[in-house]
């Protein structure tokens, strides 16, 4: 660059501020230019500069060479600032099929040239050496390679359909637990809990089904097979229509978040802005979307 704008700008002074260098700096850099290359490409005289045989020769390619990057970079900005190609992301199981997919139809209808690779899995991933564009967790965040967002913040709760808790009552207090039927998730059978003042409990439930699944565990819950505990987000629907009744809900604590993870950049393309700005439209509910959760406070 500094050796084509010396020879348009017809000397070192001129080329030196058009790239905003000092002159001395542009006659250094041609000059290592020279020694690497094993040539002269300028013959200078006080007065002016002018190309030698092998400077004429690189001058036409360097003109070639940096008119294709100038292209190659409006092309990429020109990419990047339409949201246009190919996402990789992965997410839970039971976000991506309650959450994420029904809503894809306005997804597509604002962003058509965007393709989506959706993976799904409860496991920790390492996005970066899978080439994911993104993640979306329940889980908190070990590695300092990503960017953390938060979309949903919300309680653990604990849930039974109204069958189950007519059969068989309702508890009233954590110990009530021990018997009741409790379907147990990826978490155990120890389930925590925190009273109004502020202290923890735990309390080891009495385990007539394990199920290794979020979703598993929330239809067994409707299914009335007893009462399950995991955040009130997995739950929300099936709350807001009755299927489930909210219990204990004095004991609530806080749920590790849901958040979306992405690789530290500079520049988010816009591809991927447009899908971390779906993210938070889809997950700004609130706990006051459920009738039921809503009486209870």
């Amino acid at each position: 660059m500094v050796f084509k704008a010396v020879v348009d700008q017809g000397g070192f002074t001129s080329a030196a501020r058009r790239l905003n260098i000092s002159p001395s700096a542009a006659t250094k850099n041609l000059s290592a230019l020279e020694n690497e290359l094993g040539v002269q490409l300028l013959n200078r005289s006080t007065r002016r500069v002018a190309l030698t045989d092998y400077g004429r020769e690189f001058y036409q390619s360097c003109t070639e060479i940096l008119a294709s990057l100038e292209e190659a970079e409006a092309a990429l900005r020109a990419k990047n600032t339409a949201a246009k190609g190919l996402v990789r992301m992965v997410m839970p199981y039971s976000f991506g099929r309650v959450t994420f997919t029904p809503e894809l139809p306005a997804f597509f209808a604002e962003h058509p040239e965007i393709r989506l690779d959706v993976h799904f899995s409860d496991d920790a991933i390492d996005i970066i050496k899978e080439g994911f564009d993104l993640a979306v967790r329940s889980r908190e965040l070990e590695d300092s390679q990503l960017i953390q967002r938060v979309l949903h913040k919300g309680p653990v709760i604990c849930v039974a359909s109204p069958d189950y808790l007519a059969r068989h009552g309702t508890p009233s207090v954590p110990d009530d637990l021990k018997d009741h039927a409790c379907i147990v998730g990826n978490y155990g059978s120890e389930w925590r809990f925190q009273s109004a003042d502020g202290l923890g409990h735990r309390v080891t439930v009495n385990s007539v089904l394990t199920l290794r699944n979020g979703d598993a565990v929330r239809e067994a819950a409707v299914a009335g097979l007893g009462v399950a505990q995991s955040t009130w987000w997995l739950f929300r629907k099936d709350l807001q229509e009755g299927k489930l009744v909210p219990v204990l809900d004095a004991f609530e604590r806080e749920a590790v978040p849901i958040s979306v993870c992405y690789p530290a950049r500079k520049h988010v393309p816009q591809k991927v802005a447009a899908v971390l700005g779906f993210l938070k439209s889809i997950t700004a509910a609130r706990r006051s979307e459920s009738p039921q959760l809503a009486a209870a406070q």
